[in-house]
């Protein structure tokens, strides 16, 4: 990379991602430390990654209870399943990337196999900060400075909604552990819960002072941490 480096994923297919301010993601093989290919198309920065399998490399074999296998082979096993499953469910052979970028679009890749993009995704006005692949892969959602969430097909890059309910930036947003409810995370200091079944808001989160930076929805899908310039960490019960 030429500039800052943004974004770092690991992926299930033994490559890891960097997106960067010279605009450019660049694929690694992870053992051998090599670049495979570079990904281009963005115009300016790019803010975030995301990949369809990122909850399900976060669990790994550990099941809503938080429970797993004690064998380890086992472990493996079932942790190999559960992105396999993803993959499999969304009609694809490898995993798929999403990019996000002050260029005010997002990009969808198969970064395991090709250096053009799926789709250019349009239709923010603003900088979008940052994207996040639904657990069961079937949706991207993206956050951008035009105070919105747009929400995406996760195996073809196509729009599906738009959601407005903040007055300012939205910076972040995350999923429920089942794919039903989405988060977002904005400037105006508030936090807004959205049904993906209705498209429409299912709950309005105030109680921090300021902006809202970060959200985390917990794997088991039972608690919501948040983070402000207020210098304020939350947890909400869902």
């Amino acid at each position: 990379h030429t500039k800052g480096v943004t974004s770092v994923k690991w992926g299930c297919e033994g490559l890891i991602y960097s997106a960067s301010q010279d605009r450019s993601i660049k694929v690694w093989d992870s053992v051998r430390g090599v670049l495979v290919r570079t990904l281009q198309g963005h115009a300016h920065w790019v803010n975030g990654l995301a990949l369809n399998v990122d909850y399900a490399l976060r669990i790994g074999p550990y099941d809503h209870n938080g429970k797993a296998p004690d064998d380890i082979k086992e472990r493996k096993q079932r942790a190999t399943e559960k992105v396999q499953k993803v993959i499999k469910d969304n009609g694809l052979q490898y995993e798929l990337l999403c990019s996000a970028s002050d260029d005010m679009t997002c990009f969808l890749w198969d970064p395991v196999r090709s250096k053009k993009p799926i789709i250019r995704m349009t239709g923010h006005q603003q900088t979008v900060n940052h994207v996040a692949f639904s657990p069961d892969g079937r949706y991207v959602a993206s956050a951008s400075f035009d105070n919105s969430v747009r929400l995406w097909n996760g195996t073809t890059g196509k729009f599906v909604a738009r959601f407005l309910g903040h007055v300012q930036d939205v910076y972040m947003c995350c999923w429920s552990a089942d794919s039903r409810l989405l988060l977002s995370a904005s400037k105006d200091s508030t936090l807004v819960v959205w049904n993906l079944k209705t498209k429409k808001i299912k709950h309005q989160l105030p109680g921090h002072a300021d902006e809202v930076y970060a959200v985390d929805w917990s794997p088991d899908g039972h608690k919501v941490a948040s983070g402000s310039k207020d210098k304020v960490l939350k947890v909400w019960v869902t």
